[in-house]
């Protein structure tokens, strides 16, 4: 019996690292909390789909949209743990939504990080008839002219509302929100003069064509194609971040090995040229954190976000 008893033990060893090379089995189902062609979407694409082929299985993109990613990842916090799961996620599900209502999973507690992928070009933007062309100049004539700039954005509590809070605060200037249905209805709006002033990646076209004056790139990098626009650290503003990025988590209790086997084929895929290349033309950049660094940006934007819309007071009833 001893005899038998070792015998099962060892063969158990010898097959277990087999069995983890066996991963992954199926197809790896990328639940997509938004719609299709939104930047999300299209960001998971790019970048699954190339490490998804170099992991030997296809990726299968499953868009479960509403409720600002809430059933999305609702139905994946309820699916029973299978290891080829997993959820695309924003600085929006994880990092702002929880200040402002109950939300129907615990961040920390129902998803493991793996990847960060990429963040959005986001810019800062004004009207030509505003009397500025630098952040500086931008805040002595919102000190001058209190309550006088209208800022446009995507909606209450977007990570385009809060932007504009953030500098409201931080530069101890007084701008009045004016929150649209969307992004570009608020970027046709600035274009148009109806509001002076946005926070969002939609400007960059008419920036570029001339229509819109860029004071600041929200990033910690300046754009290449707009090389002569600072961002709006390099200005003494937005210092802890705060981007509009894209990652995917695992729901709690997948396999580690799991976790860091995805996590080295996304990294793979975002060194990839083609993927950067792809990524840049859809309006992102690779900002890759393995799942320890996207744990502490998160906690560390998760506190940002907080203290922004406490000090703010925005609430969204």
């Amino acid at each position: 019996m001893l005899r038998r008893a070792f015998a099962a033990s060892a063969l158990a060893t010898l097959a277990a690292p087999a069995a983890a090379q066996a991963w992954p089995a199926k197809p790896l189902r990328m639940v997509i909390p938004y719609p299709p062609g939104g930047p999300s979407d299209v960001s998971t694409r790019i970048v699954m789909e190339r490490a998804a082929r170099s992991l030997g299985q296809p990726a299968i993109f499953d868009n479960k949209a509403g409720a600002s990613g809430m059933i999305g990842a609702e139905f994946v916090k309820n699916q029973p743990v299978d290891d080829h799961t997993f959820l695309t996620t924003t600085t929006a599900m994880v990092c702002i939504t929880r200040h402002l209502q109950a939300i129907p999973f615990d961040p920390e507690k129902d998803f493991v990080p793996v990847s960060r992928m990429c963040t959005s070009w986001g810019i800062f933007a004004i009207h030509p008839s505003v009397p500025a062309r630098t952040v500086p100049e931008f805040v002595a004539y919102a000190k001058a002219n209190p309550g006088k700039v209208n800022f446009g954005s995507s909606g209450l509590a977007t990570i385009t509302h809060l932007f504009g809070e953030m500098l409201s605060l931080e530069a101890g200037i007084k701008m009045t929100h004016v929150p649209y249905r969307g992004s570009a209805p608020a970027t046709n709006a600035l274009v148009a003069g109806e509001v002076q002033a946005q926070f969002d990646q939609t400007c960059l076209p008419h920036v570029k064509a001339g229509k819109l004056i860029g004071l600041a790139m929200l990033a910690e990098v300046r754009h290449p194609d707009f090389p002569d626009i600072p961002t709006l650290r390099e200005a003494g503003y937005g210092k802890d971040g705060g981007d509009s990025w894209f990652g995917i988590q695992a729901p709690a209790g997948t396999s580690a090995s799991v976790v860091a086997r995805l996590d080295q084929a996304i990294s793979e895929a975002l060194h990839s040229t083609e993927v950067a290349e792809k990524l840049h033309l859809g309006g992102a950049r690779v900002t890759y954190l393995d799942p320890a660094g996207f744990r502490a940006r998160i906690g560390v934007e998760t506190a940002m976000f907080g203290d922004i819309i406490r000090r703010g007071n925005i609430k969204i009833q």
